[in-house]
């Protein structure tokens, strides 16, 4: 019986046993049964959804393939559209089924692939059609509703509607939500919607906005905006590149074309322009700001959105109230921050090329300009980001045209390919531009500089007199410039002391770089800048303070051993120099005489004493250390740069002088070692002519011209040899018809011809040839006599300035037939004088001496500043235009000038249709430029250039370039000083007898000293010279020497020294009283025939009256 219960109990427990895994692999196959309908389900579900979804984007599809069909897109567009303006009508409401559980997901799809293809139409849309436009603008309504859940009625007060039900069929078997997701959406099981519960919607129908704006962005939603418009860069708002933006709504006129009026076409009836362009802006910024500003979303807003053509200036213009959008995220600092990184910038860069990237940075500065808290917090940032964006496009800017340039016209030419769509917008890109050199922004970013303040003096400088011709007797301007000088600060000079790796020193000179960038960058608005950064007054002084406490010595030092060094630092430091220069060079060339020496605007002038010699001696080391022999890039631009700013001041100061004297040489450049360095072709030497003449004394540089030209006439066979004499060109003038017989003899002869040896007979009223040999003098005679008849202002090829009585061009000389040949004539005797060496007195005007230099044709050379050497008083008039404190339109002024020509009144207009256009206060600077260019070279252009053809055709022009302008006029006409007996008297050879001991010599001497005034001294010296001026360098380069001969008989009658004669002239033993005869001489031989006349008296007498006939060789 124990047997058998333990049987039956093993039995119950293996039924126990086995009932139990029946269960659990019952409980296993139901399982597995729940699963593989769940995967069947869910694959089910989504093949039904990937169906529906696929039926929605092929329809769609074919609407956009069928042009038919496109309309019916159109209507879904504006269904949609009209049912999210019903009125309490919440099942009527599209969005409303994003709040059904089973609809939510595919109504997400659904209007994610028609926003998708609105954005693909809009590629294809354009605004100019008309019809383009109304579907343009319904197309971006769809895309800013379903962006944005301020529109949708759906969130607007509460019990709007408290129930959804069968709003449509389950797209899939119904599951159940999560309680998180009845709570995020306000469902209950039921589907009700817990009244007052609209509110509570908003965050997951944001939510839903964001994940839209998601998606649409990975799909490049950004870039397909920036082709809406024929502008690639403008199309948040179709024609937004457009200028002159105004508030308003839109009419029903062509988007584009229209857009100037500030307004964007689409519909019949006007809508608020700041729904159309504010709201895609606004919008368009959510992802970035959602995505806490990730690089993957700030790249496509940067490159598609910023950089839209003057997007900040439409926005500040129509809805400055929108601007507050983007200042609340602190959107500038975040762009400061993701553009400052090298890698970002440059991609952002290259993906919009040089021609969007100034759109781009535009609307940054313009940013930047109503942000001043954040810039000047993050100025290093800023400047940074500015640099690199400059630099890029700096790197395809050309100097000149060709086949791989083509024209911008902010960066002139350029090697990428120019968007010419953007010209409409380039007026507010630019004045977008022009916020750089604002005085906002410079104030913030040389604030260490301008807060600095500068020494000052308790006494003022009394001004340095200045010439008659540049004081305007004005009371106002007077009062001004003592009141400025009442407080003169210390003259800033070089002091050192500040170290160049100090952070203040980095700062200052990063900000130098990007505007120095920003000058070879944007080069067709350089002058921009330069005015921009030279509008306050107190920079450039303080910049210069500043470079003078650079290193442990001072400024040159330092710069100078930068040039040596090819590091960063040294290359910032001398971006920054360029920067001074270039500035201070622009500055000096606007201000006029009274500025720079009555007023002294910016610089006293002892610091333009200090910064001339800091100038001349660092372009000498570069010169003379070979650094600009093989100079390139950016060494090239410093040279330029600091060579022009020298130049600059050395061209004032020779027109009135500021600096003492030998200011401008080089004690340590000696004139020996530089001759030979130029006999052995050294590239040193020869720059140093080219460019900096200045350094060399000037009788050297005239000892050097009179080498230049023996050298050419060995080179064209024009000196007698032992071997061979030049070829002799024979002319012979009556003394009666002397210009007409040398015009018509000489303007035929060739280049050669004329630079040769010319004879001159003269044939005298009689019509009998003088007596004489004519060995150059006589030559010189007649040159010297047919110029002072060309040059005589009776005679209406010249006139007189008013004043000084200086000749220029007549601008009336077109009476003369053949006048423009008649100049070139009187060009080439000209240069035939100062050729051989014949000075002429011929005292020319400044201004025309400096076109004979070629100087009008420099960037800087300003006519203004000229004026004065052509009519003092007129100057003074133009210059009272300029600091006229009125409305200048009050005067009645046009753009014009009234002349009276041979008694009638003539209009010139200074630009096309002038005398109609009035000078008013913003225009009165160029009519002052336009009336000083006119006067100076419009009007006798022709004539100026005759002439200088003429005398080139003679003297080459490299020869003269060393030359200034008073230096020239000494060339052509002599030293203006006085003869210098002594000289004179150490150089003079005798004959026949006399002596330096001489009773008659000391007399002769004695006369010219004590009896004789200047202008009978220069009488004397014309009559045996046949010039009235002495030589250039001295009378040891007269050639012949001048002479003095004792003569016993008349001039018919002299056969020359002989041994009594000699003998008799020396011991003054005379065979009889020569008191009946005159002095004669022989120009041609720089010879004083002089009898040994018994009495000082007598002497006198016959000297004086032969010096002041003038009868050539026929006096005695």
């Amino acid at each position: 019986m124990f047997t058998v219960s333990q049987t039956s109990r093993a039995c119950f427990i293996d039924r126990a046993r086995q009932a139990r895994e029946e269960r659990l692999e019952q409980k296993e196959r139901e399982r597995s049964a729940v699963i593989i309908q769940a995967v069947v389900r869910s694959f089910l579900c989504r093949r039904r959804l990937h169906r529906d979804v696929s039926r929605v984007k092929s329809m769609t599809e074919e609407l956009l393939a069928d042009g038919r069909e496109a309309e019916r897109l159109e209507k879904l567009c504006r269904s949609i559209l009209s049912s999210m303006d019903a009125e309490n009508e919440p099942k009527v409401w599209y969005v409303s089924l994003a709040l059904s559980k089973d609809l939510t997901l595919l109504w997400i799809k659904q209007i994610k692939s028609i926003l998708w293809y609105c954005c693909e139409l809009l590629e294809q849309l354009k605004p100019e059609i008309l019809q383009d436009s109304k579907l343009i603008t319904l197309y971006l309504t769809m895309l800013v509703t379903f962006t944005d859940t301020s529109t949708w009625k759906i969130l607007r007060g509460k019990g709007v509607w408290t129930r959804f039900s069968n709003l449509s069929q389950p797209a899939f078997p119904q599951r159940e939500m999560p309680p998180a997701h009845e709570k995020h959406f306000g469902h209950t099981s039921s589907g009700r919607l817990r009244a007052g519960a609209c509110e509570s919607l908003r965050p997951a129908l944001n939510h839903i906005c964001a994940n839209i704006m998601g998606h649409l962005n990975q799909r490049g939603f950004y870039s397909v905006l920036q082709v809406c418009d024929p502008t690639p860069c403008a199309p948040v708002v179709p024609g937004l590149g457009t200028a002159d933006p105004r508030p308003g709504q839109i009419p029903a006129l062509s988007i584009h074309r229209h857009f100037n009026s500030g307004l964007l076409s689409g519909f019949a009836c006007p809508i608020p322009v700041s729904f159309v362009l504010t709201q895609p802006v606004c919008r368009l910024s959510s992802p970035v700001v959602a995505a806490q500003f990730s690089d993957n979303l700030m790249r496509p807003f940067v490159i598609h959105i910023m950089s839209v053509p003057a997007l900040v200036t439409h926005l500040s213009t129509m809805t400055p109230e929108r601007l507050s959008v983007l200042e609340s995220h602190d959107m500038l600092r975040k762009f400061i921050v993701f553009l400052r990184d090298r890698d970002r910038c440059r991609d952002a860069c290259e993906s919009l090329e040089g021609c969007h990237t100034l759109c781009l940075m535009g609307n940054i500065l313009q940013l930047g300009s109503l942000n001043p808290k954040v810039l000047e917090e993050e100025t290093d940032g800023f400047v940074s980001l500015l640099t690199q964006m400059l630099c890029y496009c700096q790197k395809y800017v050309s100097q000149k045209k060709s086949n791989l340039t083509h024209w911008h016209p902010v960066l002139g030419w350029f090697s990428q390919s120019v968007d010419y769509g953007l010209n409409e917008s380039m007026y507010l890109i630019t004045k977008q531009l022009q916020f750089l050199w604002g005085v906002p922004l410079i104030r913030i970013f040389f604030c260490d500089i301008l807060s600095k303040k500068l020494l000052e003096q308790p006494e003022p400088v009394p001004a340095q007199p200045s010439s008659p011709q540049n004081v305007l007797p004005v009371k106002s301007l007077l009062k001004r410039a003592f009141q400025k000088s009442a407080s003169v600060r210390n003259i800033l000079r070089p002091v050192g002391g500040r170290r160049v790796d100090s952070a203040e020193v980095q700062k200052v000179c990063s900000i130098c770089v990007l505007y120095q960038t920003s000058l070879t960058t944007l080069t067709q608005i350089r002058l921009q800048i330069l005015t921009g950064l030279t509008y306050l007054d107190d920079l450039l002084p303080k910049l210069w303070a500043f470079i003078c406490e650079l290193g442990p010595h001072g400024g040159l030092k330092l710069f100078l051993e930068c040039l040596n060094n090819d590091t960063g630092e040294s290359k910032q430091l001398l971006a920054m120099l360029m920067l001074f220069c270039d500035c201070c060079r622009h500055l000096i060339t606007i201000l006029d005489d009274i500025e720079v020496y009555e007023e002294q605007i910016s610089f006293k002038l002892e610091e333009l004493v200090t910064i001339s010699s800091f100038l001349n001696c660092f372009v000498f080391k570069m010169i003379w250390d070979g650094i600009v022999e093989n100079a390139k890039g950016e060494t090239l631009e410093l040279f330029q740069s600091v060579h022009g700013w020298l130049m600059v001041l050395y061209e004032r100061d020779c027109r009135r002088r500021f600096a003492p004297e030998d200011h401008w040489l080089r004690k340590d450049l000696k004139p020996g070692v530089l001759f030979q360095e130029l006999d052995k072709d050294r590239k040193r030497a020869q720059l140093i002519l080219q460019h900096i003449p200045h350094v060399v004394p000037h009788k050297n540089r005239v000892l050097l011209f009179r080498n230049m030209v023996t050298k050419e006439k060995e080179k064209l066979g024009l000196v007698e040899t032992s071997s061979a004499s030049p070829h002799v060109t024979h002319i012979t003038i009556r003394r009666s018809r002397m210009l007409e017989d040398g015009y018509e003899q000489l303007r035929q002869l060739s280049q050669h011809a004329m630079k040769g040896v010319i004879r001159v007979k003269f044939v005298n009223d009689l019509g009998v040839d003088e007596a004489g040999i004519d060995q150059d003098g006589v030559f010189k005679e007649f040159l010297e006599e047919i110029i002072k008849r060309v040059f005589d202002p009776a005679l209406n090829l010249f006139k007189t300035t008013s004043g000084d009585e200086r000749l220029y061009p007549s601008p009336t000389s077109y009476i003369h037939e053949n006048y423009l040949q008649l100049f070139e004539f009187v060009g080439k005797m000209l240069g035939k004088a100062v050729y051989e060496g014949i000075v002429v007195d011929v005292p020319f005007a400044s201004f025309f001496l400096s076109q004979m230099l070629g100087h009008h044709h420099s960037i800087f050379y300003s006519s203004v500043d000229e004026l004065p050497s052509l009519d003092s008083e007129f100057y003074k008039n133009l210059t009272s235009i300029k600091r006229y404190d009125g409305d200048i339109a009050d005067l009645g002024l046009t753009l014009s000038y009234d002349e009276d020509v041979m008694g009638q009144l003539v209009c010139h207009e200074l630009v096309p249709g002038g005398k109609t256009i009035p000078v008013t206060n913003e225009n009165k600077i160029s009519y002052i430029h336009l009336m000083a260019h006119f006067r100076m070279h419009t009007q006798i252009k022709n004539q100026t250039a005759a002439l200088i053809s003429g005398f080139r055709s003679i003297i080459k022009p490299e020869w003269i370039r060393m030359f200034s302008t008073p230096e020239l006029q000494r060339l052509i006409s002599g030293d203006n000083a006085e003869i210098d007996l002594e000289d004179l008297k150490k150089h003079t050879v005798y004959y026949g007898g006399f002596h330096g001991s001489h009773r008659v010599i000391i007399w002769l001497w004695d006369i010219l000293a004590s009896d004789f005034t200047p202008d009978e001294r220069a009488m004397f010296l014309k009559f045996v010279t046949s010039c009235s001026r002495p030589p250039l360098l001295g009378f040891a380069y007269l050639k012949p020497p001048f002479s003095i001969r004792c003569v016993e008989v008349s001039d018919d009658q002299d056969t020359g020294d002989t041994l009594g004669s000699v003998l008799r002239g020396f011991f003054t033993i005379r065979k009889r009283e020569p008191g009946g005869r005159l002095p004669t001489s022989s120009t041609c031989f720089n010879l004083l025939k002089l009898p040994n006349y018994s009495k000082k008296s007598v002497l006198r007498e016959k000297l004086r009256y032969a010096i002041s006939m003038n009868t050539g060789f026929e006096l005695s």
